[in-house]
Protein backbone atom coordinates (compact mmCIF):
# COMPACT_ATOMS: atom_id res chain seq x y z
CA UNK A 1 0.00 0.00 0.00
CA UNK A 2 1.17 3.47 -0.95
CA UNK A 3 1.94 6.14 1.92
CA UNK A 4 0.78 9.36 1.47
CA UNK A 5 1.00 12.06 3.46
CA UNK A 6 -1.29 15.13 3.33
CA UNK A 7 -1.36 18.45 4.74
CA UNK A 8 -4.61 20.65 4.79
CA UNK A 9 -5.69 24.15 5.91
CA UNK A 10 -8.82 26.28 5.37
CA UNK A 11 -9.54 29.46 5.94
CA UNK A 12 -12.28 31.99 6.14
CA UNK A 13 -12.05 35.93 6.54
CA UNK A 14 -14.67 37.40 9.09
CA UNK A 15 -16.02 33.94 8.94
CA UNK A 16 -18.42 33.63 7.40
CA UNK A 17 -16.62 35.21 4.30
CA UNK A 18 -14.69 34.61 1.51
CA UNK A 19 -12.88 31.50 2.59
CA UNK A 20 -10.30 29.11 0.88
CA UNK A 21 -8.53 25.51 1.35
CA UNK A 22 -4.92 24.74 0.91
CA UNK A 23 -3.99 20.74 0.53
CA UNK A 24 -0.54 19.29 -0.02
CA UNK A 25 -0.02 15.61 -1.29
CA UNK A 26 3.69 13.87 -0.53
CA UNK A 27 4.45 11.19 -1.78
CA UNK A 28 8.51 9.16 -2.26
CA UNK A 29 9.28 12.96 -2.88
CA UNK A 30 6.80 14.29 -5.15
CA UNK A 31 3.99 16.73 -4.33
CA UNK A 32 0.95 18.18 -5.31
CA UNK A 33 -0.57 21.39 -4.24
CA UNK A 34 -4.67 21.62 -4.40
CA UNK A 35 -6.30 24.84 -3.22
CA UNK A 36 -9.69 26.47 -4.02
CA UNK A 37 -11.49 29.76 -3.24
CA UNK A 38 -15.40 30.14 -2.34
CA UNK A 39 -17.41 33.30 -2.07
CA UNK A 40 -19.24 32.30 1.24
CA UNK A 41 -18.55 29.88 3.61
CA UNK A 42 -17.07 29.41 6.93
CA UNK A 43 -13.11 28.08 7.94
CA UNK A 44 -14.62 24.82 9.65
CA UNK A 45 -16.11 23.87 6.24
CA UNK A 46 -12.91 24.64 4.60
CA UNK A 47 -10.80 22.91 7.24
CA UNK A 48 -13.07 19.94 6.11
CA UNK A 49 -13.09 20.16 2.89
CA UNK A 50 -9.26 20.24 2.42
CA UNK A 51 -9.35 16.91 4.01
CA UNK A 52 -11.93 15.63 1.59
CA UNK A 53 -10.33 17.36 -1.28
CA UNK A 54 -6.90 15.27 -0.76
CA UNK A 55 -8.66 12.13 0.28
CA UNK A 56 -10.57 12.11 -2.96
CA UNK A 57 -7.33 12.85 -5.27
CA UNK A 58 -6.27 9.44 -3.97
CA UNK A 59 -7.00 6.96 -6.66
CA UNK A 60 -6.43 3.60 -4.82
CA UNK A 61 -6.47 2.51 -1.01
CA UNK A 62 -3.83 4.13 0.94
CA UNK A 63 -2.30 4.40 4.19
CA UNK A 64 -2.30 8.06 4.86
CA UNK A 65 -0.88 10.66 7.54
CA UNK A 66 -3.13 14.06 7.69
CA UNK A 67 -1.64 16.94 9.35
CA UNK A 68 -4.62 19.67 10.38
CA UNK A 69 -4.13 21.95 12.55
CA UNK A 70 -7.70 22.10 13.00
CA UNK A 71 -9.31 19.95 16.42
CA UNK A 72 -12.32 20.91 14.69
CA UNK A 73 -12.04 18.11 12.07
CA UNK A 74 -9.66 15.77 13.96
CA UNK A 75 -11.51 15.07 17.25
CA UNK A 76 -14.45 13.85 16.30
CA UNK A 77 -12.51 11.45 14.68
CA UNK A 78 -9.85 10.38 17.23
CA UNK A 79 -12.55 10.72 20.03
CA UNK A 80 -14.83 8.51 18.27
CA UNK A 81 -17.75 11.25 18.06
CA UNK A 82 -17.88 10.75 14.30
CA UNK A 83 -19.06 7.63 14.92
CA UNK A 84 -21.42 7.90 17.14
CA UNK A 85 -22.95 11.42 14.65
CA UNK A 86 -23.76 9.01 12.65
CA UNK A 87 -25.36 6.51 14.65
CA UNK A 88 -27.60 9.39 15.74
CA UNK A 89 -28.90 10.07 12.20
CA UNK A 90 -26.41 13.11 11.93
CA UNK A 91 -27.33 14.62 15.69
CA UNK A 92 -25.33 14.96 18.79
CA UNK A 93 -26.20 15.37 22.54
CA UNK A 94 -30.20 16.00 22.70
CA UNK A 95 -30.99 16.02 18.89
CA UNK A 96 -28.88 18.63 18.14
CA UNK A 97 -27.99 18.70 14.28
CA UNK A 98 -24.32 18.40 13.66
CA UNK A 99 -23.12 21.49 11.64
CA UNK A 100 -21.89 20.65 7.86
CA UNK A 101 -23.52 17.07 7.91
CA UNK A 102 -22.82 17.28 4.09
CA UNK A 103 -19.33 17.46 4.74
CA UNK A 104 -18.77 15.30 7.30
CA UNK A 105 -20.67 12.59 5.39
CA UNK A 106 -18.50 12.86 2.40
CA UNK A 107 -15.87 12.60 4.90
CA UNK A 108 -17.08 9.64 6.87
CA UNK A 109 -17.13 7.77 3.16
CA UNK A 110 -13.73 8.44 2.27
CA UNK A 111 -12.11 7.88 6.28
CA UNK A 112 -13.81 3.82 4.80
CA UNK A 113 -11.46 3.60 2.20
CA UNK A 114 -8.24 4.19 3.38
CA UNK A 115 -6.09 3.68 6.67
CA UNK A 116 -5.87 6.96 8.60
CA UNK A 117 -3.80 8.32 11.00
CA UNK A 118 -4.22 11.98 12.28
CA UNK A 119 -2.15 14.19 13.26
CA UNK A 120 -2.77 17.42 15.12
CA UNK A 121 -0.43 20.53 14.38
CA UNK A 122 -0.16 23.99 15.76
CA UNK A 123 -0.82 26.16 13.01
CA UNK A 124 0.99 29.41 12.45
CA UNK A 125 4.04 27.30 14.29
CA UNK A 126 6.87 27.62 11.88
CA UNK A 127 5.58 24.12 10.53
CA UNK A 128 6.42 24.74 6.79
CA UNK A 129 4.18 22.24 5.01
CA UNK A 130 1.12 22.86 7.19
CA UNK A 131 1.88 26.93 6.61
CA UNK A 132 2.38 26.66 2.45
CA UNK A 133 -1.41 25.11 3.24
CA UNK A 134 -2.14 28.56 5.20
CA UNK A 135 -0.74 30.23 1.95
CA UNK A 136 -2.70 28.33 -0.71
CA UNK A 137 -5.72 28.53 1.09
CA UNK A 138 -5.62 32.56 1.72
CA UNK A 139 -4.78 33.21 -1.71
CA UNK A 140 -7.50 30.95 -3.42
CA UNK A 141 -9.90 32.87 -1.34
CA UNK A 142 -8.25 36.39 -2.62
CA UNK A 143 -8.70 35.08 -6.44
CA UNK A 144 -11.48 37.04 -8.79
CA UNK A 145 -12.59 33.25 -9.73
CA UNK A 146 -14.24 32.19 -6.55
CA UNK A 147 -16.67 29.04 -6.20
CA UNK A 148 -20.45 28.85 -4.41
CA UNK A 149 -20.44 26.52 -1.37
CA UNK A 150 -23.34 25.55 -2.20
CA UNK A 151 -24.52 23.77 1.00
CA UNK A 152 -23.63 26.46 3.09
CA UNK A 153 -26.47 27.58 5.48
CA UNK A 154 -26.59 31.61 5.72
CA UNK A 155 -28.29 32.67 9.25
CA UNK A 156 -31.84 34.13 9.03
CA UNK A 157 -30.22 37.52 8.93
CA UNK A 158 -28.27 36.79 5.83
CA UNK A 159 -25.04 36.36 7.43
Amino acid sequence: MKEITIYTDGSAKNNPGLGGYGVVLMFKGQRKELSAGFRKTTNNRMELLAVIVGLSALKEKCKVKIYSDSKYVIEPIQKGWLVSWKAKNWTRGKKEKVKNPDLWIQLDELLQKHEIEFCWVKGHNGNKENERCDVLAVSASETGNLLIDENYECKPDGS
